[in-house]
């Protein structure tokens, strides 16, 4: 669509953000609208896939090496997107063979300069207060994302010293045409890569504005694999909560194509941006109308 998404890398997941957008790609949705059944399917079917591979392949890197530059290359979504059927649910997926080539209490901030620099931040003691241990003197407490490692020895995720765990927090941006165009998260654990996914189709698919993109009403999946090794497989195909604002002809469509759809209890996410407009250099800026800003 001639925009560069730039997520962080293992041990965090962001690329299941970017391996979500290269199989919708493929999907002209300018003939699909939003909210549609269509619409939520296909969005429900390219989260189960980019998360069985971030179940399978996302760890820390220097103890597990993983295909990144296959995972989020364009053959590959080719290939993962030949699982979705426009009928039907996927009940059962497993994790790709790409071969190699070389909900929380998370904080996101953003901001931006009259020189056109942007920062995009997310941080995130994971439980709670963290260890409940703050350093003598230095005033924070430490985190105890530890607890997202697996104790298996041939897990990827699975615990060695000096190994960093899985983790989920994911600033991100965009640029287009080589050039700052967006900075911003949402928080919210396994949200976040499906949040971001939201966000970038509703501003270039679906042409919202900054705060539209945010506003509008989400979907969040669950029941995927998970990377921290106590879920199984999953082998129903999870359930697609859907945030109100979603037609009944929607959800009853989703239903025949065999979703499990839960009305939402939600909200689902956080989010923040900072927009540039490319032709006068004047920001944009916008906030989670669900929570404080």
């Amino acid at each position: 669509r001639g925009y560069d998404v730039w997520e962080l890398p293992p041990n965090s997941q962001g690329i299941a953000a970017l391996q979500m957008l290269n199989i919708l790609e493929g999907y002209d949705f300018s003939k699909i609208p939003y909210g549609s059944a269509e619409h939520v399917h296909l969005f429900t079917e390219a989260k189960k896939l980019a998360f069985a591979d971030r179940a399978r392949f996302y760890a820390d890197p220097a103890f597990q090496p993983a295909p990144l530059a296959r995972l989020i290359s364009k053959d590959y979504a080719a290939q993962r997107r030949a699982l979705i059927s426009m009928d039907k649910a996927l009940k059962e997926v497993q994790p790709g063979t790409p071969k190699q080539l070389e909900e929380g209490d998370t904080i996101y901030m953003t901001v931006a300069d009259a020189d056109g620099m942007m920062v995009s931040l997310i941080q995130s003691n994971y439980r709670g207060m963290g260890s409940g241990m703050a350093p003598p003197g230095l005033g924070f407490i430490l985190q105890d994302r530890g607890e997202m490692f697996v104790l298996k020895k041939d897990h990827p995720n699975g615990y060695a010293p000096g190994k960093r765990p899985f983790q989920t927090i994911i600033p991100a941006f965009v640029t287009k045409d080589g050039k700052p165009w967006l900075s911003f998260g949402v928080m919210g654990g396994a949200m976040q890569p499906q949040g971001h996914v939201q966000i970038v189709m509703n501003l270039v698919d679906f042409h919202m504005n900054l705060q539209e993109a945010g506003d509008a009403p989400r979907i969040q999946h669950e029941g995927s694999t998970e990377p921290t090794g106590q879920a199984t497989a999953m082998s129903d195909g999870g359930e697609v909560n859907l945030e109100t604002g979603f037609s009944y002809d929607t959800i009853r469509a989703l239903m025949r194509k065999g979703h499990r759809v839960i009305f939402a209890d939600g909200p689902y996410g956080g989010y923040q941006a900072i927009a540039r407009d490319p032709a006068s250099g004047v920001y944009y800026g916008a906030s989670e109308s669900r929570k404080d800003g």
